[in-house]
């Protein structure tokens, strides 16, 4: 409430400063001109007394002095105007309208497009509010405003998909990757990019898609260090976990001393119980599981100069192998939970129906095995 009499006292200031001159009269310089006139006649006639100047010399000032009192009285008569005082009132009258109508229209306008309804927000909570948060929505609005005028743009593409992941929007995120990934053209980059936007959009896991976006990164960029870690993500999902160690055993060896993604490739093998040096991995499956061990990286880089039906046929002929291993031994929970997954990732619901229940029978003793297999077939969506 101070603040405003604040301000509405600067403003009244304000207009009283500019109005004030309305309020004045005009300033009266006649009378003092006729006055100024009659004294230098009185001095003109005391000169002529004291003898200080001739009868000649005082006539002639007489004369002229008198002509310029006379030129005075007559310009003074003419510019009386009979109006005179309602014109002094006429502008005190415009002054206080003015100083009254200046605030009522400021505060007319304010009313019509400001927000004086709205309550005034704690000190507490405009000290917390999410002024950041708010800046990059409207930040990415109008982002999303300028792509959607310009479809084709790639380097907008590429500017907001790490902002969508930032705000956990995935499946945005992985739309812009692969608009920018087609709109600027394949680069190892762009497309570990892509497999980590799907990787985030299924929570997770890597899918057959995103798998085969980081082996191409790989056949790209033999270095791409980002794509050979989900690499060996997706060899610990797939339970080849002694790979999954090798992989990323492999990235640490080849590591830069300020690489940011060490500390988290050294935690993934600390999870795995396996050391952070280049040496082999302990075994993480059981006697059965490793009679039909994955493909090692060499098979993955193999299989990205496959054509797709040529990598179809060796997917399917993994599958089918692994599901024949499980048919006669099926205590490898690790390996149930590969087949289910390989199954929708190939499309073959039924087939991956048919196997979870294989596995909850063969299971059904290990309440822990029988929850993954549960927890998998809801997270894939696997009826029954």
């Amino acid at each position: 409430m101070v603040l405003w009499l604040f301000f509405a006292l600067m403003t009244a200031t304000a207009i009283f400063a500019v109005l004030w001159p309305l309020s004045r009269s005009a300033r009266r310089t006649e009378g003092s001109d006729l006055e100024v006139y009659r004294d230098q006649l009185d001095e003109v006639a005391r000169d002529r007394a004291t003898g200080l100047i001739g009868e000649a010399e005082a006539e002639a000032a007489r004369l002229e002095v008198s002509r310029r009192l006379l030129a005075a009285a007559e310009s003074a008569e003419a510019a009386r105007p009979s109006g005179s005082a309602s014109s002094l009132w006429w502008r005190r009258g415009v002054a206080g309208l003015a100083l009254i109508a200046l605030p009522v229209v400021a505060a007319g306008f304010y009313m019509k497009l400001g927000s004086p309804q709205l309550p005034g927000e704690p000190l507490a909570f405009r000290e917390h509010s999410p002024h950041e948060n708010q800046s990059l929505a409207s930040l990415v609005s109008q982002a999303e405003a300028h792509i959607e005028r310009n479809p084709n743009d790639g380097r907008g593409w590429e500017v907001l998909a790490p902002v969508y992941l930032r705000m956990g929007r995935f499946h945005d995120a992985v739309k812009a990757r692969r608009n920018a990934l087609t709109l600027n053209g394949e680069t190892a980059d762009r497309q570990a990019d892509l497999g980590e936007a799907l990787v985030m959009a299924e929570n997770g896991i890597v899918t057959a898609e995103a798998r085969q976006a980081f082996e191409r990164a790989v056949a790209l960029d033999g270095k791409q260090f980002k794509a050979r870690f989900f690499i060996g993500m997706a060899q610990e999902q797939d339970g080849r976990k002694d790979e999954a160690a090798k992989t990323w055993q492999a990235l640490i060896a080849e590591a830069p001393n300020d690489a940011p993604w060490v500390p988290s490739v050294r935690q993934a093998l600390a999870a795995l119980g396996a050391p952070a040096t280049n040496t082999p991995a302990p075994p993480a499956q059981d006697a059965g599981a490793s009679q039909t061990p994955g493909p090692s990286t060499e098979d993955v880089a193999a299989a990205s100069k496959m054509t797709e039906a040529e990598r179809g046929d060796m997917i399917k002929g993994m599958v089918s192998r692994l599901a024949e291993r499980l048919a006669q031994d099926g205590s490898d929970v690790d390996g149930w939970l590969r087949l289910m997954r390989a199954y929708m990732v190939l499309g073959e619901t039924d087939k991956a129906t048919a196997a979870t229940a294989d596995a909850r029978k063969a299971l059904g003793a290990d309440a822990d095995k029988l929850r993954r297999i549960n927890e998998l077939a809801a997270q894939l969506g696997i009826k029954g």
